[in-house]
């Protein structure tokens, strides 16, 4: 009833005079009765008063009117429901199949609300139609009151007509875009039998295609002499180019800002050839330098299926982390099926060529000066699970579960050579307390994520280091600057001066890696502790494995406003043995303002758990993380 009243809705947006007031709460009388019918309450009164004042009062508008500046008035709606009507006999008239009876799902005793009544019969009539009855016709409208029992007799009329088949299937407004391709997604033949699912489908697939911007459906009044059904498909093609600007900020990272221009129909096929381009790393306290990264990609849907898509792209980066600095280029193909609604998989290769500079000098000798170069073939393979619903991982999802199981085979020309599998989970799930009956839908949500990562085949030095796993940032731990979580590389420049531990959890292979010194300073023995006056841990070397989870509590407030709290840990580990890292743990808070596009995002976050001031200078103080999307 509240959300019924434009008294109420409306008291703030559009006040009115004294004359449109009182008919506001007329109107308002009138409303609430319907409501209060709707619902079973045929013998309800509603009445209304301003200031006490009957609305029929004839000198209510002139008193409103005297009112002093900036006093309100005072309405007060009241309403007496009486008893609440139950539904009594239902009767089915007309040539009902006997098999569809039971989609009304009605039943005598049960409250008389229209809504439930209304909705039992467009779901008869959507059986009918998916049967084959395209011009059956369900009529509820006629109800009868029982004033003495207090109940509701509902006639429902039914006229089936007889079974159609889909007959012939066209399709106006098409400019660039082919026939072929058009019919093939329809998934709809001439003489099949009529299905009203069967149109919506095909209407969805059409919209799936991302080159339509509207696509109606018309069907004939009448079916011909042999039962066909002609149906037009009436589409609006939308601009085939678009460009889009992109931009984010996190303290450890720095900012970003990039464009992406779209081709939606290269071919006319629903192909896209998609070119992008970022600036990266602008200001980051866990960048050395600004880089970039950019990409292209072309898409071929129904390749050889269709469900199945394939992707070609060509992708270059160059960045300059505290772990390393990186220039790669990466050729790749995949082929993408959608196995169902939710389930995915997908094959493909890929060849990179990588430039990195870590200091390892130490671990392999003869080296320059921790430059490597690697040409890396993988095969990755993919499963995926979704049933979020959403068409965008930008929009914010409230139930629902994603997760995917990556498996890629790679193999590494180093130096050193290395064959090894690297396996990852990620999977994320959200609650929506009104499930539990706690709060309005969509208002407040649990979101949790989890990831696990195992490169099975080789150790820590032989990966590559951009293949090697990292933890810290918004991607796993917030609160953490980029990769700085776990084993760090040392820097030693300065006379010798005490011991410096070794961190404990380091293996003999890390521990020999772990120290870079400047020209003057002397090399430890393998494997001792180090000695020296200005000890920094400042390079991150990176792990076999990683786990890593986070949960969060995302709470709307109003209309458009939201924040969210959360807790992240994960660990990092140089070993062969899962979770056998040391944890770390970041908590945070953040405020949300939700958009049609998402919902744009400002996080701050702090660490938990701090290493000892000895074993490594890792950032303190509050992270910020600034983008598009929930993070996850």
């Amino acid at each position: 009833m509240a959300a019924s009243s434009d008294l109420l809705t409306l008291r703030k947006s559009a006040p009115v005079s004294p004359v449109a007031l009182i008919l506001r709460a007329r109107g308002d009388t009138v409303k609430l009765k319907i409501v209060l019918d709707n619902y079973g309450y045929y013998d309800s009164a509603v009445t209304a008063t301003i200031d006490e004042e009957a609305l029929n009062s004839a000198d209510l508008a002139d008193k409103l009117a005297a009112l002093p500046a900036g006093k309100d008035a005072t309405v007060v709606v009241s309403f007496t429901p009486g008893q609440q009507y139950r539904l009594g006999k239902i009767t089915l008239e007309g040539d009902l199949p006997e098999a569809m009876r039971g989609m009304l799902n009605l039943r005598a005793g049960q409250p008389a609300i229209s809504a439930d009544v209304l909705a039992a019969g467009a779901r008869l009539l959507t059986a009918l139609q998916d049967g084959g009855y395209a011009f059956a016709k369900v009529d509820v409208e006629e109800a009868e009151l029982l004033p003495d029992s207090h109940e509701l007799a509902v006639p429902i009329r039914v006229q089936t007509g007889m079974v159609t088949r889909f007959g012939a299937i066209s399709v106006k407004g098409l400019q660039r875009t082919r026939l072929s391709a058009v019919v093939s997604r329809l998934q709809l033949h001439a003489g099949e039998q009529y299905s009203a699912q069967a149109l919506d489908r095909a209407r969805r697939n059409l919209l799936g295609m991302g080159v339509f911007g509207s696509v109606d459906v018309n069907v004939a009044k009448v079916a011909d002499a042999n039962g066909a059904v002609p149906v037009t498909f009436l589409v609006t093609e939308r601009k085939r180019h678009e460009v889009v600007l992109n931009a984010a900020y996190s303290s450890d990272l720095g900012a970003s800002a990039g464009v992406t221009w779209t081709d939606h129909n290269l071919l006319g096929s629903a192909e896209e050839l998609v070119l992008a381009a970022s600036v990266i790393n602008i200001n980051g306290s866990a960048t050395n330098g600004i880089g970039y990264d950019t990409g292209a990609k072309v898409i071929v849907p129904e390749f050889l299926h269709p469900t199945q898509t394939l992707q070609v792209s060509l992708d270059a980066i160059q960045q300059s982390l505290l772990a390393y600095d990186q220039k790669a280029e990466t050729a790749g193909v995949t082929l993408t099926r959608n196995l169902s609604k939710f389930w995915s998989t997908s094959v493909g290769f890929t060849a990179t060529v990588d430039s990195i500079n870590q200091p390892q000098e130490l671990i392999v000798p003869n080296l320059n000066k921790g430059n490597f170069y690697y040409t890396l073939f993988a095969l990755p393979l993919s499963l995926r699970y979704d049933s979020t619903g959403l068409s965008s991982p930008l929009l914010d999802p409230t139930h629902g579960i994603r997760a995917a199981l990556t498996v890629s085979p790679t193999e590494s020309l180093g130096p050193p050579d290395a064959t090894y599998v690297i396996s990852q989970f990620r999977a994320s799930a959200y609650l929506d307390l009104h499930d539990l009956s706690w709060t309005a839908p969509g208002r407040t949500v649990i979101a949790v994520r989890g990831l696990y990562g195992y490169a099975q085949g080789a150790n820590v030095i032989d990966l590559p280091p951009d293949q090697r796993f990292y933890a810290g940032g918004s991607g796993t731990i917030r609160g953490y600057t980029f990769q700085s979580v776990g084993a760090q590389f040392s820097k030693f420049c300065g006379p010798p001066s005490g011991p410096v531990p070794v961190p404990p959890d380091a293996s003999p292979l890390v521990a020999s890696a772990f120290w870079q010194f400047c020209p003057r300073a002397p090399m430890p023995p393998m494997g001792a502790p180090s000695i020296g006056s200005n000890f920094s841990i400042n390079t991150a070397v990176g792990g076999v494995a990683v786990d890593a989870a986070s949960v969060e509590l995302r709470q709307r407030v109003g209309t458009n406003y939201g924040f969210a709290v959360f807790v992240d840990g994960g660990s990092i580990s140089q070993s062969a043995h899962p979770f056998s890292g040391q944890y770390q743990f970041g908590v945070g808070t953040g405020a949300r303002y939700y958009t049609p596009i998402g919902a744009i995002r400002f996080d701050i976050a702090f660490p938990w758990t701090l290493p000892p001031d000895e074993i490594g200078s890792r950032a303190r103080g509050l992270q910020v993380y600034i983008g598009l999307g929930q993070a996850f």
